[in-house]
């Protein structure tokens, strides 16, 4: 077992992979730079097919006894989970924010304390799905939710903890063994994650993780056909290699991806609401899938629109996400920092004009201004595809059916923002073609309703019930009501 620790802002963090209740180390390993000064944070397991087999194998053999337990049983493994996550939120949050380049603050007051509920939440929610009646005329009907084996979750670098937590909380407490793949740039929490598990008694193999680079650790991983369920939340270039692999064995995958939401704000809006909730949109440096980055605006009110936002925005404070004023920090990774600067010079080479923003922000090499372009038209580059970056477009709109053919007029269909009187905001909302749609609000979440969009958009939904429909086999035992008596006979 490795004894080697990272020590990241005085928390020590173990760089190794997490298998069978041990830290197992690499030889292969890659660097960690951190997105706030690009300074060198340590060096990182890197998974190779022999980390991938252990692990395998070590949920394969944990998956009986943890499965055979019931709800009620496995409750207080997560309960303890969640606590012991409340006990290390500092180092959490420390951890996040430096590899990460979350806000310390959102960590605090945001990420952790949902981190805690997914796990109780689900464990709670699970104690009702053990079983379902059906009565018929002919038979009862006992439908079951029972455990579908080995699971791989994979998370993005932009919210690795809560995501984690998010697909782990159902997964584990229907009774599947998992292993994590965390995500190369930021694979810190996840780390940290398994320590939170082996402290509180998580029997060996139900919880792995297995670090490494996603084309080599991850793609070994769910191509391997003891695999039971695949949930990945990333790209959509990533998933269809996913789903292309995971396919040859015909196993399920939940894949959350990417958006490119519409915020629409009608002529009868609350323009100064409208305005402040647009500025959130540059949460996390705008990697956020689900904020609404195509702001759609009515044509007589485009004008107050504007103003009234560039008031929020120049107000927004850049910087390190460690100071507590900070309210945008770092772009992840110098890749990142390329590509969404990228698409701003292609949009004003093309003819696109800056009404803020538009250059690198002084604050550091990755870091990006608060952007919004406009003179945009509906099949350009940027309107159609995902930034992921604080980068907005606005178009105007003069009719109800054009806002409405525009908010649908990309292959995204994930979520979605619209402003106006609530009647008429409703109406709206309704003929949105996505997952979910935040009618004059932004962010209200609730984990017992659906999560995931339509297109490109994604697979399938998370939360409530349909976590568990895709994380379990459903089973019908049918029972009877009469002596059965076979007969061929049709009659």
């Amino acid at each position: 077992m490795s004894t080697s620790m990272l020590e990241v802002a005085g928390v020590l963090v173990s760089p190794d992979h997490y298998i069978d209740g041990e830290r197992v180390p690499s030889e292969e390993r890659f660097e960690l730079f951190s997105p706030i000064d690009q300074r060198l944070l340590g060096q990182v397991a890197a998974g190779q097919p022999v980390h991938v087999e252990q692990a395998i194998a070590a949920a394969q053999r944990a998956f009986p006894a943890w499965s055979a337990m019931t709800a009620a049983e496995r409750l207080p493994y997560l309960d303890r989970f969640a606590e012991e996550i409340g006990r290390r939120a500092d180092a959490f949050c420390t951890l996040e924010s430096n590899d990460a380049g979350v806000l310390l603050s959102r960590m605090r007051h945001g990420v952790v304390p949902r981190a805690m509920l997914n796990l109780r939440w689900f464990a709670e929610h699970a104690l009702g799905l053990q079983e379902r009646p059906i009565d018929t005329e002919q038979a009862h009907h006992r439908v079951r939710h029972d455990p579908a084996g080995v699971v791989v979750i994979i998370t993005p670098w932009n919210a690795p903890l809560m995501l984690s937590t998010w697909k782990l909380g159902p997964a584990l407490a229907a009774g599947n063994t998992c292993i994590l793949k965390p995500p190369e740039w930021a694979p810190l929490t996840c780390s940290l994650l398994a320590d939170a598990a082996h402290a509180v008694g998580l029997p060996p193999g139900v919880f792995n993780v297995v670090q490494g680079i996603g084309a080599t650790t991850g793609a070994q991983l769910v191509a391997d056909p003891r695999i039971a369920r695949v949930s990945f939340t990333g790209s959509v270039p990533t998933a269809k290699r996913i789903a292309q692999a995971a396919g040859a064995n015909l196993v399920p995958c939940s894949l959350e991806l990417g958006g490119k939401s519409p915020f629409i704000v009608l002529e009868d809006a609350d323009i100064d609401a409208a305005a402040a909730t647009g500025a959130l949109m540059y949460r996390n440096a705008g990697q956020v899938c689900l904020a609404g980055t195509r702001f759609l605006v009515h044509e007589r009110v485009a004008e107050r629109f504007i103003a009234a936002m560039r008031t929020t925005v120049d107000g927004l404070c850049v910087g390190d996400p460690r100071d507590e004023a900070t309210e945008v920090g770092p772009i992840i990774h110098p890749r990142q920092v390329e590509r969404v600067l990228g698409f701003i010079d292609r949009a004003v080479a093309g003819g696109a004009q800056v009404l803020w923003g538009g250059q690198p922000h002084p604050f550091g090499a990755q870091y990006v201004q608060p952007t919004m372009l406009t003179g945009l038209s509906q099949d350009d580059e940027i309107v159609q595809n995902e930034v992921f970056g604080p980068v907005l477009t606005l178009q105007s709109f003069a009719s109800d059916d054009e806002a409405v053919a525009m908010a649908n007029g990309t292959d995204y269909g994930l979520g979605g923002v619209c402003y106006g009187d609530t009647a008429h905001a409703i109406a709206i909302a309704d003929r949105v073609r996505t997952g979910f749609i935040w009618v004059n609000s932004f962010g209200i979440r609730d984990l017992q309703a659906p999560f995931g969009g339509i297109k490109r958009s994604g697979i399938g939904r998370e939360g409530g019930d349909w976590s568990f429909e895709f994380f379990c086999d459903v089973k019908d035992v049918v029972v009877p009501k009469k002596p059965f008596r076979p007969s061929f006979s049709h009659r």
